[in-house]
């Protein structure tokens, strides 16, 4: 993994993290997975260690949570 992931479910919390997240780092290293419209990464995300979003993988594999918003259980719905 080259880039670091950012997952967030689209809440306000998870966008304004995810704006600070592209400032921060900057849009080429990141991929930005909306697990509320891509529910297919839900399984993937969870695999790598989410717990809550929003969250950073980063290339090494460390997950960061950040400000909790909601939960994998809520995402799952």
């Amino acid at each position: 993994m080259k880039k670091s992931i950012f997952y967030h479910a689209g809440c306000p919390v998870c966008i304004s993290a995810e704006h600070d997240i592209i400032n921060l780092i900057g849009e080429d290293n990141v991929e930005i997975v909306h697990l509320g419209e891509d529910r297919d990464q839900l399984d993937t995300a969870e695999s790598a260690g989410v717990q809550s979003v929003p969250a950073l993988l980063t290339p090494n594999g460390n997950v960061l949570h950040i400000n909790f918003g909601a939960s994998m259980a809520d995402v799952r719905g």
